[in-house]
């Protein structure tokens, strides 16, 4: 059944690919492997990659209880710790050189959010408390810096002018303000909520919930936004199918966290028809596509959507008792053991393939965002929903 079978995948595949890259003269974990499963030890280090990687060592040990988990998860802290955060102007880096120095520093809600992500999440499962104060300053730095009258900006340099979100701006299009970085925000703040159960930052987790409540989704549809301007008005036509079936469960995880049960029911109905949504028009061929843009359908196999829409729809499943999300997702799982996961020895998932396929040759193993947060968390979640199919 699928629970020993992920987690087979997990502590038997995925974890000793990211085992292996754990730097030990430079610190951290190594910035790039190619397709050709060769490492580039002298690779910037991405300090989304970093966060990533910390939040993913810190789960597996809450999970699996394995103390090797937390002496990597430790690993990344001390490199996040030593090289990543601006001290003095608040915030993380975007990157660093393999030693560890800045080589980007710009300042991203998106990236900062991840950060108080991992370190939210090594106390809850470490009971780090230097990890959690950290996860604290970084909370105020975004709420000092970031917040603007009409919600969260995104994109700075390293003083906190405002400057262009290139890095979360996609299909030739600029976004100013993203579905993205609200989202990860709220995956953020919940973790962090669910160390000490802050009034404040539930508060702003509320907030955020609302955000994607009457900003972001879109009731006619059944499907979120993508991209806005300042304003939050639109930019552009796109549908990301990935982000919709991943923003189910975590705003169900969020509004389960606050134990708030008049948001718990608004959002799993909300959530329930993205989700009815995505199926109907994104589930094909047993997996699921990419995104819409505009009336073109992107029909390749990303690794990170695969991973999500098995967690999603088992979310779905939990939350209706319709067995079809759960044909759903062992469909998409089945998707992955055949295409996704690279079966070359000491290898872990490729990062995109055809519809049909076929590998992306072109695409990294490990790089800046390629990392083992959502395949990572799609076992563990499947672990511990105890859901057996």
């Amino acid at each position: 059944m699928i629970i020993n079978e992920v987690k087979q995948e997990l502590t038997g595949n995925i974890m000793p690919f990211w085992d292996k890259l754990r730097d030990d003269e430079f610190g951290g974990f190594y910035g790039y492997v190619g397709f050709d499963l060769n490492v580039d030890r002298k690779a910037d280090k991405g300090v989304i990659l970093h966060s990533r990687i910390l939040w993913f060592y810190s789960k597996a040990y809450a999970v699996l209880g394995d103390e090797h988990c937390l002496e990597n998860a430790l690993h990344a802290f001390e490199y996040i710790k030593k090289y990543c955060i601006d001290y003095d102007r608040g915030g993380v880096y975007w990157m660093t050189s393999f030693d560890g120095k800045p080589t980007d520093t710009q300042k991203h809600t998106y990236n900062i959010a991840f950060a108080i992500y991992a370190l939210s999440c090594l106390y809850n499962s470490a009971k780090n408390d230097e990890a959690l104060k950290l996860a604290y300053k970084l909370y105020d730095d975004i709420e000092r810096l970031a917040l603007k009258d009409n919600g969260y900006g995104e994109a700075f340099d390293i003083n906190w002018n405002d400057a262009s979100n290139d890095e979360l701006s996609e299909n030739g299009l600029h976004a100013d303000r993203t579905m993205n970085t609200i989202l990860h925000l709220i995956e953020a703040y919940t973790e962090l909520y669910k160390a000490e159960k802050r009034e404040d930052v539930g508060d702003r987790l509320r907030y955020l919930l609302g955000q994607m409540r009457d900003i972001v989704y879109t009731p006619e549809t059944n499907a979120l936004k993508v991209f806005f301007d300042n304003n939050y008005d639109l930019v552009g036509d796109i549908h990301s199918y990935g982000h919709d079936i991943e923003a189910t469960w975590l705003m169900d995880l969020a509004c389960d966290t606050l134990e708030d049960e008049k948001l718990k029911a608004e959002f799993a109905q909300m959530d329930l028809k993205i989700s009815n949504n995505i199926l109907d028009i994104a589930f094909e061929d047993g997996a699921l596509n990419n995104e819409r843009e505009n009336d073109k359908i992107d029909k390749k196999r990303v690794w990170w959507v695969q991973a999500e829409s098995v967690v999603g729809f088992l979310n779905a499943y939990q939350h209706s008792n319709d067995e079809k999300f759960l044909d759903a997702a062992r469909s998409v799982w089945e998707k992955i053991k055949e295409r996704v996961i690279d079966k070359r020895e000491g290898s872990e998932w490729f990062s995109e393939v055809s519809f049909e396929g076929v590998p992306d040759e072109k695409k990294e193993m490990a790089g800046p965002w390629k990392c083992p947060y959502h395949n990572g968390r799609m076992c563990m979640e499947v672990i511990t929903r105890g859901v057996d199919f």
